[in-house]
């Protein structure tokens, strides 16, 4: 029974040391860096170009589209937010779905960002297990009455790195919301009708943004 034990405790061991080498292997910064800088580069970004914004509101959408997509997980996001609607969609259905999501998400993400500015910005401390391949990380960001807004960033390891596949702010989860509206929504009028009004939407914004 002891040898037994002894083993057994030895193997748990072993696939944690195991999972613990995996995180480490993963290449680029930590989590809580990443979020740190990223979220800086984009708040500072924007501090500098108040003015601009207020003549061209697309300009925070564009910021926030060459700081954060490289450090967005948007397929994966995607397809949890088709959950078993991904499974039926044709290799095009699953590539306008991913656009038309993260150009929605680059949309409501700026906006909310855009009111935020870089001195403002709070890094809360970790919580997690950084092994597990998964991690949150949380942030605050003051707005001007002062009150403080709690904004979060899913993360997982990805051979290129740790990416964010959610955001949540003021408790509210961007992909399970979406996940919630598009399941029900494809349930009823298909996929190809939830692509092209998410497309639509995104285009009649833009449109207005840029006249």
């Amino acid at each position: 029974m002891t040898g037994r034990f002894t083993a057994a405790i030895g193997f748990v061991l072993l696939m944690m040391a195991g999972a613990v080498a995996a995180a480490d292997a993963v290449p680029g910064p930590a989590p809580q860096d990443l979020i740190e800088t990223t979220s800086t580069r984009i708040l500072q970004a924007l501090d500098a170009d108040r003015a601009a914004l207020q003549s061209d509101p697309a300009r925070v959408r564009r910021i926030v589209d060459e700081i954060l997509l490289p450090h967005f997980d948007t397929d994966y996001s995607a397809r949890l937010v088709l959950g078993k609607h991904w499974r039926d969609a044709t290799a095009i259905q699953r590539q306008r779905f991913i656009d038309a999501f993260y150009h929605s998400l680059l949309r409501n993400y700026g906006s909310a960002l855009a009111e935020f500015t870089a001195d403002r910005l709070t890094l809360l401390p970790f919580r997690g297990d950084l092994a597990s391949g998964l991690a949150t990380v949380r942030t605050e960001v003051r707005r001007s009455d002062g009150t403080r807004v709690p904004v979060n960033y899913s993360m997982r390891a990805t051979p290129a790195g740790w990416k964010a596949w959610d955001v949540t702010i003021e408790g509210i989860s961007y992909v399970r919301n979406l996940r919630n509206d598009v399941g029900a929504e494809v349930d009823q009028r298909g996929l190809d009708a939830v692509i092209n009004r998410l497309e639509t939407d995104n285009r009649r914004i833009e449109d207005r943004q840029a006249g």
